[in-house]
Formats: C-alpha cells, structure tokens, sequence
C-alpha cells in the first residue's frame, strides 16, 4: 500500500517516451515557427513607428513554446525544454539574432519553469497559464532591453514600457492561446496519450 502510494508522485514527476517524443515534436515545430517569424515580423514594424517599444505586443510569438510544452506534457523542465530547443532550432536554420537566442530561450523558458514548479506542477487552469504566460514575457523583456540591451537608443522607462509589452504579449499569446490550443487538442483526442488528455474537461479557474 505504501509503496503504491510513494509511486504516485515519482510517475507525475517522470518523463516518459512518448512525453519526449512529443515535447520534441512541439519544439521543432515552434523553431521552425520562431525562424519564419524572424523573417516577417518586421513587416508589422510600421505600426509601432510612434512608440517603438509597443513592438513587444508582438514578442508572444516567441514565447508560446514555454506555456505550450508545459501544458500538454505536464512535467518538470518542459516549459524550459521546449522553449530552449525551439531557440536553438531557430537559430540552426538562421536567424538575425544569432547564438545569443540559444540563452534567450534559456531565460523565457525559465519564466514559465518557475510558475509551474512553484505550483508543484499539478495546477494547470487558466489563470496559471496566463500567469506563466506573463512571467515570461517579463524575463524575455528584461533580458532584451537590458541584459543584452537590443535598444540602446531606449531612455529608462522606454526599455520598462518594453518589458511591460512583452508581458502583455506573453500573457495572451503565450498565455492564452497556448491554455486554448491545449484544450481544443485536447478535444480531438491527439492528446489521448499524455497527461494533458482531458484538459478540455478541466475548470478553466481550477
């Protein structure tokens, strides 16, 4: 009885094949996403003319891979996982930014990490995702406007309003649309195999 008990937790906490096989494929698919994203996005750059930092609305698209990961494997280190090799795939098939987006991925995936863990990977509703969502948003942009400091031409509250946007970003797009992608996966049965199965029976403020 005892030992069935201790069981439990130990198979939450593990990563099994089929949870690599598919943070794997959730990862790849995200770089190949950041690298044709690095390509277009500034195409868009035109409407932040008036206040340059607003671009960060748009910075969520390299951020979702974190809340995503997280939320369909369920495990410890796939927010960080996915995240980080969704950067390191990007940068393979080349991007702008170099190697320096291997340790941006690093610092975003972190920000998901630590919402799920301080949670003790076992709250998966709404407002977590939109908080993970966030938090990464609030590392990305710290990292970006004054770690490697992309903007130099930024005053202070530039750079601040910046990570404000990136948040803003990361919560509905990291957020939001990772928590809804998960549960209309969910709902096709793709999911059958993975923790996440009936996420789209889940309270959405559970």
């Amino acid at each position: 009885m005892s030992s069935t008990l201790s069981a439990a937790p130990t198979a939450r906490y593990t990563w099994r094949v089929v949870d690599i096989v598919v943070a794997s494929v959730i990862a790849v698919a995200s770089g190949v996403i950041f690298w044709a994203w690095n390509t277009t996005h500034h195409v868009f750059d035109v409407i932040f003319v008036a206040f340059p930092p607003s671009s960060a609305l748009l910075a969520g698209m390299w951020l979702f891979p974190a809340v995503l990961g997280a939320l369909i494997i369920r495990k410890p280190g796939a927010a960080l996982f996915c995240e980080m090799v969704a950067a390191v795939v990007s940068s393979l098939l080349g991007s702008e930014y170099g190697w320096t987006v291997w340790a941006s991925g690093i610092i975003q995936g972190l920000g998901a990490e630590i919402v799920f863990a301080l949670l003790l990977y076992r709250r998966w509703s709404l407002p977590v995702a939109l908080f993970a969502g966030m938090l990464t948003g609030i590392f990305g942009g710290v990292n970006d406007a004054f770690v490697f400091s992309w903007f130099p031409e930024y005053t202070a509250s530039m750079k601040l309003a910046y990570v404000v946007f990136m948040a803003i970003s990361g919560l509905i797009i990291a957020g939001l649309g990772s928590w809804a992608l998960t549960r209309a996966l969910s709902r096709t049965g793709a999911l059958s195999s993975m923790a996440s199965r009936k996420a789209a029976q889940e309270r959405v403020l559970g």
